[in-house]
């Protein structure tokens, strides 16, 4: 993975992530260079200074949009209101959840986002899905033609958001391939978190089951075929799909778009400072998520987080893929996984290595490449269940 900052792993991701989704290597240099030696003093330290020599960045984009936007430039218009949002939420999501500007900054990412897809004439609308006294809001990108398509669901993973589910192209991608997506913020993520304080559970075939009525009493509108609903989580979404897939038989198939077999298991290896975090205030953050008051708290809440005896009950196709460089969740989650999942009718282990790439976690260091690979199975899948 490229180490922009050699000695900092978890702001170095950040910069693979918005490299690999758009941003310009010149705009993500500028943003970067005022923070280098700040970067040297850990994860945690220089937020916030990392923050603001991003949304520098950004700023200048917004006003150079805005210029576009008034001398009728919508394409180019839009095309800056995407990388200032991208730029935005990525600087964003390294931020402690106690830091004072994080919402405000977190829906300035949507409002760019929101006029990049508004001046740009992307396919994509707001959905609410409604969920317990809440709701779970969302982006549905329509795969063009009247359908009915095949739609997938796109579950985050601990600390991304349905922002980046867009910016990492996937959706465009399926799209493609004539299946629609549902991006969705579900409890513990994104706007769901922020800004509807809704904390994360382990029992993900709830969240799913909200979900999947709302898209079979929508169906019409959305075009879309209520019998050919599949997931794909990324991330954490390694364990929360696949969960959702045993126990949710309504999904069709499923993806682990990087393992995560026991979740569990991983905090107390992070406990024991193995292995690596993958943001800044790391225990903040998941105390945040999952609304833990003390680590007891959080060990309590998040004991059920292992995948043994769940993914024997998945009976849809499911599909593993895993970077075997992954510092954040060992390769050896994946192939626990794929050893368990043995009644579903086509499962497949999809291992990236050197000299293909896409060797990190949920190989977001070649993450278009590995997308890419995703939907034509997905797509093929889809075909195979008609």
């Amino acid at each position: 993975m490229f180490m922009y900052f050699p000695t900092n792993y978890v702001w170095s991701l950040a910069v693979v992530a918005t490299l690999n989704n758009g941003g310009y290597i010149d705009e993500v240099d500028r943003a970067c260079k005022p923070v280098l030696l700040a970067s040297q003093n850990g994860d945690d330290a220089g937020t916030a200074e990392l923050y603001a020599a991003w949304a520098a960045v950004a700023d200048r984009l917004i006003a150079k949009a805005q210029d576009d936007e008034a001398r009728g430039r919508r394409i180019g218009a839009g095309e800056t209101y995407y990388r200032a949002s991208l730029y935005t939420s990525q600087a964003e999501r390294l931020q402690s959840p106690s830091w004072p500007g994080r919402n405000a900054a977190y829906q300035k990412s949507i409002d760019l986002l929101l006029k990049h897809i508004e001046l740009s004439d992307i396919p994509v609308t707001r959905v609410e899905v409604p969920y317990e006294d809440s709701s779970l809001p969302a982006y549905f990108y329509r795969a063009p033609g009247a359908g009915p398509h095949p739609v997938v669901i796109q579950w985050n993973g601990l600390d991304s958001t349905k922002e980046m589910m867009y910016y990492s192209g996937f959706p465009r991608m399926l799209a493609e391939r004539g299946i629609s997506t549902l991006m969705i913020d579900t409890p513990g993520s994104g706007e769901a978190l922020r800004l509807r304080g809704l904390k994360a559970r382990h029992d993900t075939e709830v969240w799913a089951a909200a979900i999947i009525d709302h898209l079979e009493r929508s169906s019409g509108e959305l075009g879309i075929d209520p019998d050919r609903i599949g997931i794909v989580g990324w991330s954490l979404g390694g364990y929360y799909a696949p969960r959702a897939l045993a126990f949710e038989k309504r999904l069709r198939l499923g993806v682990a778009w990087g393992a995560n077999h026991d979740w569990f298991e991983v905090q107390e290896a992070r406990r024991n400072r193995e292995g690596e975090n993958p943001v800044p205030h790391y225990w903040d953050h998941v105390f945040w998520v999952w609304g833990a008051s003390d680590m007891d708290d959080f060990i309590e809440k998040t004991k059920g987080m292992r995948l043994d005896g769940v993914v024997e009950q998945i009976t849809a196709p499911f599909l593993i893929t895993h970077g075997v460089g992954d510092r954040q969740i060992n390769v050896k989650y994946a192939h626990r996984s794929y050893d368990q999942a043995v009644n579903s009718p086509k499962r497949e282990l999809r291992l990236f290595d050197d000299p293909e790439g896409g060797t990190e976690h949920i190989s977001i260091d070649n993450m278009p490449y590995v997308a890419g690979i995703i939907a034509d199975w997905i797509a093929e899948t889809f075909a195979e269940l008609d």
